[in-house]
């Protein structure tokens, strides 16, 4: 009997003990559920910046002026003075070509001008003779001593000579056209340096066979370029370029110079658009723009790559945060009619975007629209929403984009931020 009233007391105490650890796993669970997140963030002061907007583009960097030199007559290079590298001024004498069949060329138009004068001579002294002779006849005729057939046979002698007369003169005229032509010919067997400069490319050797440009491209002899003048060439994406404007400073860097920044200004903006990979998916459309170097490295090269940062503007001591500490939240509104009725019945939402910034107040977060101006590779602007010495949000990302909303509590860790940095 005794050993029964035990048992049961041992079941009591094991099902009571039971039921109070229950009760105690229930109760952590409530309170743990009812127990809010806090975010661990990093957070900057809001100051006063000059912020400088830029746009980048790579490109290469080529003389401002530069020459290709291609010939007009066809033939073999018989005198090559010059090498690549080599300076030249305008004037001096590049490359000479075989002119020997432009030679007899010329001789024979000097020949056919000879003659064509020649006869002409002869053509003028007939003219003057048939010209005498139908004044006689003429007067003889007015007094009635030759018959109306004799007067028309001198008219007609006479004309024919004068037509004989002036095609002779035009075949002079034609023979001088074609031997200034063949001088000029002649003349082209020798090319000159249009500039002073220096010889940046030379595609041809002595005793090569060069085709003139006269029907055709012509053979591409060389490139004479001004090396003191150089200028960055970039493609610019077509959204940035109504940013930039002819005039503006921009920073090069060549990557031949490592990190050595080269100063410049925009000179001039294209207007024809440079598409690549049209019709797929990589379809780019760019816009070319040059830059003039100020500062001139005797060691830049043409075809360099280079890296361009145009400044487009620029705006002193305005309220700023760095650029992560803007995001982008949804906000949802209804669409109604004018009348202020439903749109068939039912309400449509609009998702509008608006920028916002955390700041945090009491330890927590606390979301501000703002409406944001111009940055730079760092800072943005704030036009409108926040005032200097305000406390906002920099990171981390996901607390930023995703995590953080109004009255979240948060944990500042700028201290651990700063450590790692300079770790």
């Amino acid at each position: 009997m005794a050993n029964g009233i035990k048992k049961s007391k041992k079941k009591i105490f094991i099902f009571g003990g039971l039921g109070l650890l229950l009760i105690v796993v229930v109760l952590l669970v409530i309170f743990q559920g009812n127990k809010e997140e806090i975010i661990p963030v990093v957070t900057e002061k809001v100051q006063k910046r000059t912020v400088t907007q830029t746009v980048t583009a790579t490109g290469k960097i080529n003389p401002e002026f530069q020459v290709k030199i291609t010939p007009e007559v066809t033939g073999e290079i018989v005198f090559l003075p010059v090498k690549e590298g080599d300076k030249v001024k305008k004037g001096d004498v590049l490359i000479k070509i075989k002119a020997d069949a432009y030679q007899a060329q010329k001789q024979r138009a000097e020949a056919a001008l000879q003659s064509s004068r020649a006869l002409l001579s002869q053509r003028k002294a007939e003219l003057e003779k048939v010209s005498s002779d139908y004044k006689r006849v003429s007067g003889l005729h007015v007094k009635n001593l030759v018959s109306e057939a004799e007067l028309e046979a001198a008219k007609s002698q006479y004309l024919s000579v004068q037509a004989m007369y002036e095609a002779a003169h035009a075949s002079v005229l034609q023979s001088d056209a074609a031997l200034r032509e063949a001088l000029e010919q002649l003349y082209k067997t020798t090319i000159t340096s249009p500039m002073n400069g220096t010889i940046s490319i030379l595609n041809v050797e002595l005793g090569e066979r060069v085709l003139g440009s006269g029907f055709s491209q012509g053979t591409d002899l060389m490139t004479v370029s001004d090396l003191a003048n150089m200028e960055a060439i970039v493609d610019v994406d077509e959204n940035d370029v109504p940013l930039i404007s002819v005039g503006d400073t921009s920073r090069i860097k060549v990557d031949a110079f490592g990190d050595r920044v080269f100063s410049g200004v925009v000179t001039q903006i294209g207007n024809s658009a440079k598409q690549t990979g049209f019709g797929t998916q990589e379809q780019v459309i760019n816009f070319e723009v040059k830059i003039k170097l100020i500062d001139i490295d005797k060691n830049l090269r043409p075809g360099m790559s280079c890296n361009a940062k145009i400044e487009t503007e620029t705006k002193e001591n305005v309220v700023t945060v760095p650029i992560q500490s803007v995001t982008a939240r949804s906000d949802f509104k209804p669409i109604e009619e004018e009348e202020g009725e439903p749109v068939n019945g039912k309400k449509k939402e609009e998702e509008k975007v608006q920028e916002i910034v955390f700041v945090i107040d009491n330890s927590k977060a606390k979301s501000v629209k703002v409406e944001t101006g111009i940055s730079d590779d760092n800072y943005i602007e704030i036009k409108k929403g926040l005032e200097p010495d305000a406390e906002v949000v920099t990171g981390s990302y996901r607390a930023i984009s995703r995590e953080l909303k109004d009255g979240s509590i948060v944990i500042v860790e700028n201290k651990g931020k700063k450590e790692s940095e300079k770790k």
